[in-house]
């Protein structure tokens, strides 16, 4: 509350006029950067498809605001703004067959493999490849000890080939959708 006070050119008990306490400015300074779910532009007509662009959405937001990962963390207040992203992730999943509990579940999943690719992406820095920056700390060291370690040098092997390109985003995201989908094959049967 002190540095946002001394930014802002105003006493510490300035600030408390506005707003009762850190949670409260954190959640306020998040619903200002996050913003409500956009207008859908194309109506999607399944639910994989509608998660898909919600979770490429999510992963956009976080890349431009990186501090919010860590605002974004455990039990916190939330204002309408970021209630209308679970929203919109959550009604994606009606008439699935799915509980109300498990398209929460599945909600909180996919936003969990967004900040784990984003978390990645931020600590290799803007230019960085966390798949191509591994292969490269790892190269050496599997030169000299590959032979104790083979499937994980059969597998460094294998994305090097394809030139250090990241899939995980990709193919963790297909991989949820996936399980989400055969759940939901359960269900309807």
């Amino acid at each position: 509350m002190h540095r946002v006070a001394a930014q802002l050119g105003v006493t510490k008990m300035a600030l408390y006029r506005y707003v009762p306490g850190k949670a409260e400015l954190v959640a306020l300074m998040v619903e200002a950067a996050i913003g409500p779910y956009p207008p859908v532009k194309v109506r999607h007509s399944g639910w994989r498809e509608q998660l898909e662009e919600w979770a490429g959405q999510l992963f956009d937001v976080f890349r431009r605001h990186p501090w919010a990962l860590d605002a974004t963390v455990g039990p916190r207040i939330m204002g309408p703004a970021e209630l209308s992203w679970l929203e919109r992730a959550v009604s994606a999943l009606d008439g699935t067959g799915l509980s109300g509990a498990e398209r929460m579940d599945a909600a909180a999943l996919l936003v969990g493999h967004v900040r784990g690719i984003t978390q990645q992406a931020r600590a290799t820095g803007p230019a960085g490849n966390p798949e191509a920056q591994l292969g490269a700390l790892l190269g050496d060291l599997m030169q000299a000890h590959g032979e104790r370690f083979p499937a994980l040098t059969a597998a460094l092997t294998s994305a090097a080939r394809s030139h250090g390109q990241d899939q995980a985003w990709e193919f963790g995201l297909q991989r949820i959708l996936d399980g989400l989908a055969a759940l939901i094959d359960r269900r309807v049967r």
